[in-house]
């Protein structure tokens, strides 16, 4: 049995900065992220992959909204743009890594879920709408009980939804069995879909998860030994553009959570990742590490290394 590594795809393995996120564009970027994932097949990994969906669900909900003021269609909820992403996403996933596999002369099989990630009706996150989504309006709209906040650069107004944690992965243990059975497996997409358990039966809600806190669950659930998040920079750095920064080789989840009262890491960015990379290691031991797709060659990953 080969050691079991979950890798969780940043924004930059689709959609790159100052792209328009066309299909073309979206498909070579995958392709590369899904190329650099060789090395770690070649050497014998069973494999999961998580990914983002911020930009896609946004175009989604423009495309929901044109839709009701053009055509008079109604706009699908939060919860059914992020299956539906998890879906096309998860197309171009799949397509990439059959091509890199047939390129490396490897036969695996890909297999994608659709993946609901359960929360907590009492999340006090549910209290306090924080995770911008959609597009953003000269003024705030009225009458459809959303709560909007104004862009800090100005951009005009957003919607923002609530962002709990996630408790619990559906069919976690088939994700780890066929991942142990030699499938490399996509799921939990974009943080998964967002449901809360009534009546022992899953609705989904309006919100968004962290999609690295929901893939350190999945890695959690399913014994990986080892959790990669990739990002577009090779290293995690203090002091991130500002006199005296420096990259970080390893930090204890000690020096982690420091840092992160520090404020050293931006929200919306490094934040998640090193506290999905500290919840990761403390309920394991294994190892987490923080880097870009280009350094899981074949040599030893180059990276931030989270250590106990």
């Amino acid at each position: 049995m080969g050691r079991l590594a979950l890798v969780a795809f940043g924004g930059n393995a689709l959609l790159r900065s100052g792209q328009r996120g066309t299909w073309e564009e979206q498909r070579a970027n995958v392709y590369e992220a899904c190329s650099a994932l060789v090395p770690l097949l070649e050497r014998g990994y069973d494999l999961i992959i998580s990914h983002g969906n911020g930009p896609q669900v946004g175009v989604g909900l423009l495309q929901q909204e044109a839709g009701a003021r053009l055509f008079d269609l109604e706009a699908m909820p939060m919860d059914f743009c992020g299956a539906q992403t998890q879906g096309s996403i998860a197309y171009l996933i799949e397509t990439g890594m059959d091509r890199a596999l047939c390129g490396a002369g490897l036969k695996r099989s890909v297999v994608s879920l659709v993946t609901r990630v359960e929360v907590s009706p009492d999340d006090p996150a549910f209290g306090n709408p924080t995770k911008p989504v959609g597009p953003y309006y000269p003024e705030p709209p009225a009458g459809d009980g959303a709560v909007y906040r104004q862009d800090p650069r100005g951009r005009g107004w957003r919607k923002v939804v609530p962002s709990p944690r996630p408790v619990a992965v559906e069919n976690v243990g088939l994700v780890g069995r066929l991942a142990r059975e030699g499938y490399i497996v996509v799921t939990a997409g974009g943080g998964g879909i967002p449901v809360v358990r009534r009546d022992g039966v899953c609705e989904g809600v309006e919100a968004v998860i962290d999609k690295d806190l929901a893939s350190a669950l999945v890695a959690v659930r399913t014994g990986a030994d080892e959790f990669y998040i990739l990002t577009d920079i090779p290293k995690v750095y203090i002091n991130f553009r500002s006199p005296g920064e420096r990259a970080l080789d390893s930090m204890t989840v000690a020096e982690a959570e420091r840092y992160l009262l520090e404020g050293q890491f931006a929200e919306g960015s490094m934040a998640p990742k090193v506290r999905a990379g500290i919840e990761f290691v403390r309920a394991t031991g294994g190892k987490c590490i923080i880097t870009e797709a280009s350094q899981l060659g074949g040599g030893p990953v180059c990276g931030t290394q989270i250590t106990v």
